[in-house]
């Protein structure tokens, strides 16, 4: 991907583009696939980076969610399952299968869970994991040994998957211009076009040059998340506000805290939820929480009261209980959940099934949905914007489009497994480039210049946020090593020191988010 190539054609295109996508998280990326694969003309713009939101700042996990079945949310789980296991099969070196362990501490509670688990795989169908079980005190203790010993009785082990989000955006932001379509990041559509009041294009500005541009579409499709009531009533003022923002928030601790490469699943919490500890990048991602907000920024931050609830919670349930200062990171990100007409509906109760809805001018804007249904997402909004459009017919493929990089012999004992069938080719760019900046996580010379020439990794905080996970890791060790990197990256980018100045100034305000006092 070559920011300055795409930004030439979008400025040399003089047609209408077939397809034109407003923001670059999981919904827009899979809705540009979806579309170039079908053979339309396809533009994406990003007014961040790609996943800058939501879309890099979930649990990391591939489910069909369990505790959705307790909310009786039957038809979600269902396509959930079908598509965790699509994902699974399309992106091997991005997705794999993880083991979760419920502990149990009353007699009941496991034949209870087990069987609501039986359901889940059944429900799974051929695209299931592995069947569920139930395990005794000793297997249990095995499996998760930071577990609480006081009580236990045994548990329940399932399956399902695990992903590295905003890792996964952009191999799938590959794969829709290895199909054709054009993705620009920092393009901010502060405008709509409109002929006798119907939507035919944006008004976008690059947010890197200044430069404003006028660009014509036969449909637009609004996949700004959070952020999608505003494109609404940019195309309509009085438009009602379909999105209820609901915050979670994950910490990231040591691998000490779980001791093993099992996921521990929490069935009760004291709101009502689950709550995970999930292994990650040899770290261990705890979380979440659902709390209503009403301001929706691009950089949520955490409340005091969330993040003592993760870690009141956790500690009920781990021997080894975690405190404020063992917190390496913190992320916060806002789920854009479709309202309904309930508005005393609890935001944990909100369903996360998605909506695709059209308005009298055109524009088309999906609503709420989940990181695993991603594709089902994109397949339910193209097939409305060829109607919409009035685009040729052409059927869906991408049941069966591999994600770019797909390679099912990836070692994931080998950080480079992200990368697929890229992997070597980033190893060979500077035979003494592979040496990692840190000891806390893998980053070395040749994975930012990659990044800067073949990912559209514009800014340190494009770098140290998605294109590595380092920021979201461990953010103190982030911050050390972030001036080195901002070097590198300069030579790679052509950039002089005022730019490496101006990064850090940025990126080390961007990163207070992600610190604990």
């Amino acid at each position: 991907m070559n920011r300055k190539h795409n930004l030439s054609k979008l400025k040399k295109r003089t047609k209408p583009w077939d397809v034109l996508i407003i923001g670059g998280g999981a919904s827009g990326i899979g809705a540009a696939i979806d579309a170039a694969s079908r053979g339309y003309r396809t533009l994406l713009l990003e007014k961040y980076d790609f996943s800058k939101g939501t879309s890099s700042r979930s649990t990391k996990l591939v489910h069909g969610g369990v505790r959705y079945l307790q909310n009786g949310d039957i038809s979600l789980v269902i396509e959930a399952l079908r598509e965790r296991g699509i994902m699974r099969k399309n992106a091997p070196h991005l997705v794999q299968d993880l083991s979760f362990v419920i502990p149990s501490y009353d007699w009941w509670n496991s034949p209870f869970y087990g069987l609501g688990l039986k359901v889940y795989d059944m429900m799974a169908g051929k695209l299931g994991l592995g069947p569920s079980t139930l395990i005794d005190r000793e297997e249990t203790l095995k499996l998760i040994p930071n577990v609480k010993k006081e009580g236990l009785r045994g548990g329940v082990i399932y399956q399902d998957g695990q992903f590295d989000d905003a890792r996964m955006a952009i191999s799938m932001a590959q794969t829709a211009e290895n199909h054709g379509a054009t993705l620009l990041n920092y393009m901010s559509v502060d405008g709509l076009l409109k002929e006798e009041d119907m939507v035919t294009g944006v008004e976008v500005k690059d947010v890197l040059s200044g430069k404003s541009h006028s660009v014509e579409a036969k449909v637009v499709i609004n996949a700004t998340g959070v952020f999608s009531d505003q494109v609404m009533q940019m195309d309509q003022p009085s438009a009602k506000a379909r999105i209820r923002p609901s915050q979670g928030i994950h910490l990231v601790l040591d691998v000490s805290f779980l001791k093993g490469k099992h996921a521990i699943m929490v069935p009760h919490t004291t709101d009502g939820r689950v709550l995970f500890a999930v292994p990650w990048h040899n770290y261990v991602v705890v979380g979440t929480t659902d709390t209503a907000v009403k301001t929706i920024d691009f950089e949520p931050k955490p409340l005091a009261e969330e993040i003592d609830f993760i870690l009141e919670n956790a500690s009920a349930y781990m021997a080894k209980k975690p405190k404020r200062k063992d917190i390496l990171s913190v992320f916060s990100g806002l789920r854009p959940l479709a309202a309904s007409d309930d508005d005393t509906e609890s935001t944990k109760e909100v369903s996360r099934h998605h909506k695709v809805m059209v308005s009298t001018s055109g524009l088309i804007s999906i609503l709420g949905g989940k990181w695993t249904t991603y594709r089902k997402i994109a397949e339910d909004t193209i097939n409305t914007a060829i109607a919409v459009g009035g685009l040729p017919e052409r059927k869906c493929s991408t049941e069966l489009l591999p994600i770019h990089g797909f390679d099912y012999a990836s070692n994931w004992d080998d950080p480079m497994h992200i990368y697929g069938t890229d992997a070597e080719k980033i190893r060979e760019l500077d035979k003494n480039g592979n040496e990692s900046l840190s000891k806390a996580f893998y980053i070395s010379p040749n994975i930012i210049q990659w990044a800067c020439e073949e990912e559209m990794a514009i800014t340190l905080e494009d770098m140290l946020a998605r294109r590595s996970r380092a920021l979201f890791l461990n953010s103190k060790e982030t911050l050390k090593i972030a001036p080195e990197v901002a070097k590198i990256m300069a030579k790679h980018l052509k950039k002089k020191q005022d730019w490496i100045d101006d990064q850090l100034e940025s990126f080390t305000a961007v990163a207070q988010n992600y610190l604990i006092d």
